[in-house]
């Protein structure tokens, strides 16, 4: 079972950075896609940046140019660097690995919070 640790979260100041990092315990190389998403109760669950397996990245519109995501395979890792936060970037950020098509699963982290200060 793949297990995913979130960490970096924090309070910081509007204009801030902050980077989190999401580690899982086993190989993921060979599944699709790797994921930062984010949730509010205000907005719900929102899907931050994606990579998939060709690197391939896209982000949501509001973080472009803000945020930068980056997967490194021998670390098993995966980093979101976020510059200029903004108070409406408050959220529960988690990472997520979909691995539906080699192995059926698709693995969660447990979140890490992010609130920005205006």
């Amino acid at each position: 079972q793949v297990q995913l640790v979130e960490s970096g979260g924090g309070l910081v100041q509007a204009g801030g950075s902050l980077g989190l990092s999401c580690t899982a315990n086993r190989d993921t190389s060979d599944c699709s896609g790797w994921a930062w998403y984010r949730r509010t109760q205000e907005t719900g669950r929102e899907r931050v940046a994606v990579t998939i397996s060709d690197g391939y990245t896209v982000y949501t519109d509001s973080v472009k140019g803000r945020f930068t995501l980056l997967r490194d395979n021998e670390k098993n890792t995966l980093y979101l660097q976020m510059n200029d936060l903004k108070p409406e970037d408050t959220a529960v950020y988690f990472c997520h690995v979909d691995c539906v098509r080699t192995r059926g699963m698709e693995y969660w982290g447990r979140g890490t919070l992010v609130a920005i200060s205006s």
